[in-house]
């Protein structure tokens, strides 16, 4: 086990095209297609073996939602951006990380350090407080080292997807409300909603084969509030719509393209071909991941002299980021790692929408 943190190396378009043709790209590509598969035709309210292992997990997930409600929101009326007691959150995870893991069954305490940066990093960017595809790809990665490592098994496959991610998924829409997280990147791009891509990919998979529910489904609000509460899609459309206004072709357009197609198979099929394109095969995405021991690194390495812990470590820029503020206060256009927005949380605060179901709609219409 490597006594070294992982660390980030892409940062050309050389290093992410080396990264495209390794080991471990198809390993993280294998894993993703592997839970894909176990989920297929499979609802959240189904009976799924459950090893100890994920038992476990479950609590530490549990402790993290813990973590979030004992960390409210500090007064930040003023901005429409994420809140600074994000921070205090992220912290307060990073330091309860080793002993978090220590509760994991079969789990070498020599490899904690190394599996914890994953899961801390899984939660948001402390610096930018914002969140997207690239911190949901390192929960991914965190449940990769978890089966490579012993302490969940294959026969947990499904589980992993319907109680451990959906779990994952549930606290994450806490810390945006809560925290108003900032989508990543400009308006969210690398994601099929604000923050998304998997919930989508394997939301879909549960749905293959269905005999009566199509796509377009996602149109009708009566359908979507009764299967939210048996696949993840139609959960997703739900979050969605309970934060924004207007139809879905305006303000997630993909979702709505995709609605067109015939069938969940076909759905599914082309999210997987996405997540390659549009997550794995992005460098705006990729030159964030984290390689170690586990998940290695074997092209071209980058300057061992960069400090990785600036927040714009990676973009292939040479421009100065000195005159650009903390999260939300770029002072200008300039901002290539995306121009900050307001989540839709700070938006519909700003504007003192009517709350809707308990939270504030985006006015779009």
């Amino acid at each position: 086990m490597s006594s070294q943190p992982p660390r980030k190396c892409i940062l050309s378009q050389e290093q992410l095209s080396a990264f495209q043709s390794s080991k471990t790209h198809q390993d993280v590509v294998a894993y993703m297609e592997t839970l894909n598969n176990a989920v297929i035709g499979v609802k959240l309210t189904d009976d799924c073996p459950e090893s100890p292992g994920v038992t476990a997990v479950l609590g530490v997930l549990d402790k993290v939602e813990e973590i979030a409600k004992n960390t409210p929101a500090v007064e930040n009326s003023a901005s429409r951006f994420g809140n600074p007691a994000f921070r205090t959150f992220y912290d307060k995870v990073s330091e309860s990380a080793s002993s978090l893991h220590e509760t994991l069954p079969s789990l070498s305490k020599d490899a904690i350090p190394e599996i914890s940066v994953y899961f801390i990093e899984a939660w948001g960017n402390r610096s930018r407080i914002d969140y997207g595809s690239g911190m949901e790809l390192n929960f991914l990665c965190w449940l990769i080292c978890l089966e490579r490592l012993g302490v969940v098994q294959e026969s947990d496959h499904a589980a992993l997807v319907i109680r451990v991610f959906w779990r994952y998924l549930q606290i994450m829409r806490i810390l945006q409300s809560t925290y108003w997280l900032e989508p990543a990147g400009s308006h969210g791009v690398w994601g099929l909603d604000d923050y998304h891509f998997l919930p989508f990919l394997w939301g879909a998979a549960q749905l293959r084969g269905h005999k009566f529910v199509r796509p377009k489904a996602i149109h009708d609000a009566e359908i979507v509030d009764e299967l939210s509460k048996q696949y993840i899609y139609f959960s997703c459309i739900q979050f969605i719509n309970s934060i924004k206004t207007a139809s879905l072709q305006w303000h997630s357009p993909m979702l709505n393209d995709i609605s067109a197609v015939k069938t969940w198979d076909k759905v599914n099929t082309g999210m997987q071909k996405m997540y390659l394109a549009e997550v794995l095969g992005k460098l705006p995405v990729m030159q964030h991941f984290l390689f170690g021991s586990i998940l290695i690194y074997d092209g071209p390495l980058p300057p061992q002299n960069q400090d990785q812990s600036n927040s714009h470590w990676g973009h292939a820029h040479a421009h100065s980021h000195r005159d650009l503020g903390g999260a939300g206060q770029a002072t200008g256009f300039g901002d290539c790692c995306g121009i900050p927005i307001p989540s839709a949380f700070g938006a519909a605060q700003a504007e003192k929408v009517k709350p809707l179901a308990g939270i504030r709609p985006v006015p779009f219409d």
